[in-house]
């Protein structure tokens, strides 16, 4: 199993600072990774946050792989439904051309209200607008009328999908399946088979939500600041535009507790490197996860703790699940 490094570039208010500094320091962390082994550098899409949450993934991969020469480069995910399928199309084109081929291409429904008012877009179609895009994307990138085409021949779809009715989408396409959750793999394997596809080319990847730690004790209290922050923050900006409530703080170690393959901001997995290994295969199955990708910090970490991790992530994670 590779292992993935996933920069949101957050800038939360009480940990602020310069959004230079902020973005030169991820590009730094994204060498530093490589130079240390890690497989992979992953990206993510949100529009106004109040912490700046990267808004272009593909931008800032393009950077990520004019920096970098050999990790692969990953958007988990675009927001399918805000964009025109040859915006897409070229944008990614462009990143796996300068990146020599190591784009991989995943796409979401999203689920913000605001974010659908922003661009006009209808939230109410956001699946069917999203495996219409991943088909058109496809398209355009395995045809011959995009210019410049991208070096991959083809540039791999991942369908961030995360619920069973969602890997059975994914399924149906016969495309990636952009979730680290081993119970979709059924739902997933059968909806291959189905729709006429072989089910040996199942391919599943996704986001481990941890942290791993040379010292738990230690570093537990400023993880489980971080942490809340972050969590709290998805579940506020979560309901913004709908009549639901905010949601309750939530609490780091209830969360610390639950299963790695809980449903998304439920679960997250803390521990020294040997007991997130351990956990992670445990988690994993007979399901074809080839790949995980973890927080490289967690919102307002400081840049020492991040460094720290990022060295952690590469140099003692990784090596236990390379056989994997």
């Amino acid at each position: 199993m590779k292992i993935g490094l996933y920069f949101d570039l957050r800038n939360p208010p009480e940990w602020q600072q310069d959004y230079s500094r902020l973005y030169g320091f991820a590009l730094e962390m994204a060498e530093e990774a490589e130079r240390l082994g890690i497989d992979s550098i992953w990206s993510t899409e949100h529009h106004l946050f109040d912490d700046g949450y990267v808004t272009q993934p593909l931008t800032y991969l393009s950077a990520v792989a004019a920096r970098t020469k050999r990790a692969r480069v990953g958007a988990a995910i675009v927001i399918a439904p805000l964009h025109h399928p040859v915006e897409i199309a070229e944008q990614a084109a462009m990143v796996d051309i300068i990146s020599g081929g190591r784009l991989d291409l995943g796409f979401g429904a999203g689920y913000r209200v605001p974010e659908f008012e922003l661009f006009d877009a209808d939230i109410n179609r956001r699946y069917t607008e999203t495996d219409a895009r991943a088909i058109a994307v496809n398209e355009l990138l395995t045809g011959s009328s995009l210019t410049p085409p991208p070096v991959q021949e083809p540039v791999p779809i991942w369908m961030g999908y995360q619920g069973p009715k969602g890997a059975v989408r994914a399924g149906r396409l016969g495309l990636n399946l952009l979730s680290s959750n081993a119970e979709l793999w059924p739902h997933y394997r059968d909806a291959l088979v189905e729709s006429g596809h072989d089910p040996s080319m199942g391919r599943m990847a996704g986001a481990l939500e941890g942290f791993v730690s040379e010292d738990p004790e230690r570093d537990w209290p400023t993880v489980a600041r971080h942490l809340a922050y972050q969590v709290d923050s998805y579940r506020r900006h979560m309901v913004q535009g709908t009549p639901a409530p905010i949601p309750r703080p939530v609490d780091p170690e209830r969360l610390r507790a639950k299963d790695p393959n809980s449903p998304p901001l439920t679960s997250f997995v803390y521990g020294a490197p040997e007991d997130v290994a351990e956990r992670l295969i445990a988690a994993k199955g007979d399901a074809p996860i080839e790949t995980l990708f973890i927080f490289a910090s967690l919102g307002g970490m400081s840049e020492e703790m991040t460094a720290r991790h990022v060295e952690v992530v590469c140099t003692r994670l990784r090596p236990l699940l390379a056989d994997v």
